[in-house]
């Protein structure tokens, strides 16, 4: 190679450009982000729209199917879903990962504005949400209310007040933060509760109380008062001061006495309805959950957020306590230190490796020194390409230990071949160099043939290993760079005496060679006896060549017949000490009930011992709806206990199931790409009674599937409610319509909110009119209702509801939802004890059993639709890496027949990645694919360096003592290869393993989602290698025969034809 001459002759040159890799990458490092996982932008764009008091039958016709319809027409959409809840329609548009998200909302923001003036006046505006995988919480605090004795504890009222006014401002200051939400709190409100009896006897509506509170309670600007000195506002000042005096406000007159507020209503200085509900340790508390900025890192801001909260615990009032929740950096910070650890663990003992076979610690430095090298010039071009310091990154570099040293040990194991057949330091390093150097060049560029589609995969799965496979390709021809320039010039003049063991004189053996001197002398005299053990095996395996290949051939098809054993998983779950719950009391649950129900949970969680604490939200965006609740544990670090979050989670359920009255949901740990439930279907048709009989009778099928666990659907018991039957003949006489109606019973049962009323604190709270509690709690409490009906003759007569309208108690869907424009059940279920795939495959056999009537379908989605898509992108990785592969090969023995040969090693490879999978108890997911295809590059290597140097002994030139002569025969070619080849082969194979141990064995939190790619590599690497060895060689032998039988072929042709 050309620059490994100019390294040899300008030595300082060659370590002035190392130098400039090392202060180029270590630059970068410092303005590298970390982060979990790469930043991917999903164009996903959510449309939601408020129309208040309107059942789900309506939202879906009035609203949902509209904005579907026009939105539809927008090109590259990949999915179409929707939810039409009580009081709220949620459209969500999927677009093609290629989509720009910006515009894709724009798209959709244009189509909305355009159908808006067809939606009822009801309806408020459609908020358009572009989706963004970052918006979730990265950092919660709990505001704990302290109950000390003789004193009364802080009211919820005066708690939220505190939260809002002073910590959620405080936290927003915050460089990076986003968002500040409060959930569990109730803000002060100024209540007018209206007394039905009273307005009644008085002839008084709502209408009139909400009209005048609003027009009495407020000041008013009149202009300004101007004279040749001065200028004067004037403004009517008529804001209520105190919350007693909106009882002084006259509403009505009935003759001419006044009739006022506080004569037909109760005025209360109190809280809003509470709507959602937090629980930390079973105690009511208030949760401010925080929300990044885009595009902010997450450590850096929970950093500041911890900063903020120690001044603010100095700060708040003692009876006042702040607890921090959940950290979503502490994932990051596990994962990222653990790849970390798992680097220098695997960097360390590849270097060991290498002094144990080359027993110089003058050679181990110099191979080792591209370890280093090579990983601080990764960072230079991850900064280039504009990556971040995440878990695939760093994934991708300990991979790279193995590899990256690779290169450095045949380069240098060859020179010292050449040393010690008497060469002197520069010849062996310029000589050595350029033996090896297209072999070297080959096994590089296999490498970065493989890697290459891996970075440029389709789908999910390619926006996520984007990094992973251009991080690996730019280490990997850093390292070869740096095998070629520093090695050779290092071993050109840091000569190595212990190069020269037998020249040693008797009697001078000093302490080092009396120690490991000793454990190094052992290991080679082990690798001599396994060279000549080896070179017996391939003599024995040329003469048998036709019952070599057999036993090839049937341990491949065994291997195939085994894959099915595997079960298949998209990601594996990483145990971060930290897992979730979620469960379901009875559809129509008063929060208040669910509160009570969330306790008792909460007190079977906490009797586990791993349990570090609980915290529970209800109706929160985690758990939508009063009935629901979602519970966050904590638990104690992985190191410090002995079950995993897996074995947590089964005992749980067990225990969950003794429970009457809730349905647990989801117990353990939510999928991590997707953030839900490991399976998901849906089951699509037309008509909305038929799809929930199909999904009734196919629930019992299911929960008979073993392994099948926490299995839900969108098919819940109607939700109870209250019809009122309009009488329009008895509404009609007195000149009403069900529009007046809905009006008049809105103000009162829903409510109104009329003004605000400023405290002497400058805040200012909302004053609401409604019914009092004590009248809205029945039917028959709504058909007492009075109404003021206007009669021809101008009086005004009272009403009550009962008299022109039926009120009747029934029940009414919960939620509909919808799949690209068609109504569907959605059902997802979580795996335990079996995997994902398996339990899929079930499941798709009970489906395709059901006969289904015309227009009803089923659809998988989650996690089991990623994986077989991910699993058909990589399978499109790998074949372009085998083509690319043989392209290299062909160029580098100039035959289009022999690279056939190298290639017989890529189909052993399975049985040792099939036999590791099993023997560690892990499926096949995304993680062990992507370590196969990296497999087809790792494994052709050892065949490259064997073939390649028994073509040069062939040719002729080639001994073991250096001397000139001529070609050897085929056989004994092959024979030599094996002996002189076995030691690189040995090194760069133990190197490869003992990178990957680490990995392989999960002995670091979390590490269980990585694991599976390190215990495939494993496997692979040493069965492919020591079948690799005797196999490649025979059909070498094959190759060479039938290519030999061409060239007769075609020479007897072209005689023929002359």
């Amino acid at each position: 190679m050309w620059f490994t001459r100019i390294s040899l002759k300008n030595p300082v040159f060659a370590t002035m450009i190392m130098l400039a890799f090392v202060v180029m990458g270590l630059f970068a490092f410092q303005r590298l982000k970390v982060d979990q996982f790469p930043n991917i932008d999903l164009p996903v764009v959510v449309v939601i729209t408020e129309y208040p008091g309107a059942s789900p039958e309506i939202v879906e016709s009035e609203v949902t199917k509209k904005i579907e319809e026009s939105v539809n027409t927008i090109a590259g959409i990949s999915a179409l879903t929707s939810r039409s809840y009580e009081t709220q329609s949620v459209v969500v548009i999927e677009f093609q990962l290629n989509m720009d998200g910006r515009k894709a909302a724009d798209d959709v923001r244009e189509k909305v504005a355009a159908i808006r003036p067809l939606l009822r006046d009801e309806v408020k505006e459609p908020r358009i949400i572009r989706f963004d995988p970052t918006s979730k919480a990265i950092w919660s605090l709990a505001v704990i209310p302290e109950v000390r004795s003789g004193a009364t504890s802080t009211s919820l009222v005066e708690l939220t007040n505190y939260a809002e006014q002073i910590l959620k401002k405080r936290l927003e200051n915050i460089r990076g933060v986003g968002a500040v939400n409060v959930i569990g709190g109730s803000r002060r409100e100024i209540n007018i509760y209206l007394r039905p009896d009273a307005m009644e006897a008085l002839g008084v509506s709502a209408d009139q109380i909400a009209n005048a509170v609003r027009n009495e309670n407020q000041d008013l600007p009149v202009g300004a008062l101007r004279s040749f000195t001065q200028e004067r506002v004037i403004q009517i000042q008529s804001r209520v001061k105190r919350p007693e005096d909106f009882g002084n406000i006259i509403v009505a007159r009935k003759g001419n006495t006044p009739v006022r507020l506080s004569q037909v209503a109760q005025v209360k200085d109190g809280a809003q309805e509470i709507e959602n509900m937090a629980l930390y340790n079973g105690e009511r508390t208030l949760l401010l959950t925080v929300q990044k900025a885009q595009d902010a890192n997450t450590i850096e801001v929970v950093d500041g957020l911890m900063g903020s909260l120690k001044e603010l615990r100095k700060q708040v009032p003692a009876d006042i306590r702040l607890e921090p929740v959940s950290d979503g950096s502490r994932q990051i910070r596990v994962a990222v230190d653990n790849v970390r650890r798992t680097l220098i663990e695997g960097a360390l003992l590849t270097i060991l490796i290498v002094f144990l076979f080359l027993n110089s610690w003058r050679s181990t430095v110099i191979t080792g020194l591209t370890l280093p090298i090579s990983l601080i010039g990764t960072f230079w071009f991850m900064s280039m390409f504009g990556f971040t310091i995440n878990m695939i990154t760093l994934m991708a570099l300990s991979l790279c230990v193995g590899l990256l040293i690779d290169d450095a040990i045949v380069v240098r194991e060859n020179i010292v071949r050449h040393v010690q057949m008497g060469k002197n330091a520069y010849d062996a390093a310029l000589i050595g160099t350029q033996e090896i150097g297209l072999a070297v060049l080959a096994t590089t560029l296999s490498i970065v043939a493989v890697f290459l589609p891996i970075g440029f995969m389709e789908g999910i799965i390619g926006k996520f290993f984007h990094e992973f496979g251009i991080t690996i390709v730019a280490a990997v021809l850093i390292s070869m760079f740096v095998s070629f320039t520093l090695d050779p010039m290092l071993s050109s003049v840091w000569h190595d005496p212990s190069i020269h063991p037998h020249n040693k004189p008797a009697g001078t053996l000093n302490l080092y060679d009396r120690s490991i001197g000793r454990v190094t002398h052992w290991f080679e005299l082990q690798t001599e006896r396994m060279a000549d053990r080896y070179q017996h095996m391939l003599a024995w395996a040329l003469k048998h060549k036709r019952s070599t290949l057999l036993l090839a051939f049937g341990i491949f098809v065994a291997s195939i017949l085994m894959v099915p054993l595997l079960g298949t998983e998209f990601v594996p779950k990483g145990d971060y000490s930290e897992t979730t719950l979620t469960f379901q009391t009875p559809v129509g649950t008063s929060l208040e009930s669910t509160a009570l129900k969330a306790k008792q949970v909460e007190a079977i969680v906490r009797e586990f011992p791993e349990v570090q604490y609980t915290l529970t939200g209800m109706n929160t965006p985690n758990a939508q709806g009063k009935n629901n609740a979602s519970i966050y544990i904590r638990l104690v670090d992985r190191k410090l206990r002995q079950r995993s979050v897996e074995d947590i989670s089964i005992l749980l359920r067990e225990r969950l199931s003794k429970i009457a009255g809730i349905t647990v949901t989801h117990v353990g740990i939510l999928d991590s790409v997707g953030g839900s439930k490991q399976i998901e279907f849906s089951i699509q048709g037309p008509d909305q009674r038929e799809l929930e009989r199909l999904t009734l009778k196919l629930m019992d099928r299911f929960r008979a599937i073993p392994g099948l666990v926490d299995l839900d659907s969108s098919v819940k018991a109607n939700k109870p409610t209250i019809a009122i039957q309009v009488m329009r003949e008895s509404a009609s006489d007195l000149g009403w319509n069900a529009a007046s109606l809905a009006n008049g019973l809105r103000t009162l049962v829903a409510g109104q909110t009329v003004g605000n009323w400023r405290a002497p604190d400058d805040q200012t709270y909302d004053v609401n009119v409604r019914l009092a509690p004590d009248f809205r709690n029945s039917p028959q409490d709504l058909e007492r209702l009075p109404f003021n009906v206007a009669s021809p003759d101008g009086q005004t007569r009272i009403v009550r509801l009962g008299q022109i309208a039926q009120v009747q108690e029934t029940t009414g869907s919960n939620q509909i939802n919808r799949r690209d424009m068609v109504r569907e059940v959605a059902i997802n279920a979580n795996a335990s004890l079996r995997s994902a795939g398996e339990i899929s495959a079930d499941i798709r056999k009970i489906l395709d059993s059901v006969t289904w009537p015309p227009g009803y379908r089923y659809q998988f989605g989650g996690s089991t639709k990623s994986m077989n898509e991910s699993f058909q992108y990589a399978t499109t990785a790998l074949l372009m890496a085998v083509i690319f592969i043989y392209m290299i090969l062909a160029s580098q023995f100039k035959s289009f027949l022999q690279p056939l040969a190298l290639m017989t090693s890529l189909p052993l490879t399975l049985i040792g990645v099939v036999l590791a999978l099993m023997a560690f108890r892990s499926a096949l997911s995304m993680f062990s694919v992507i370590g196969v295809v990296m497999l087809m590059g790792l494994v052709t290597k050892n065949a490259i360096l064997l073939v390649d140097f028994a073509i040069r002994a062939r040719e002729g030139g080639v001994s073991d003592t250096g001397q000139p002569v001529a070609g050897l025969d085929r056989t004994e070619a092959l024979l030599m290869a094996a002996r002189v080849r076995l030691r690189p082969i040995l090194m760069t194979t133990l190197a490869m393993i003992f990178g990957m141990m680490p990995l392989a064995f999960a002995i670091t939190e979390g590490s269980e989602q990585r694991s599976p790619m390190g215990q495939a590599v494993i496997g692979g690497v040493i069965t492919s290698s020591l079948l690799t060895l005797v196999v490649v060689p025979v059909v070498y032998c094959y190759m060479d025969d039938l290519s030999e039988f061409l060239k007769r072929l075609w020479s007897g042709k072209q005689k023929g034809a002359s």
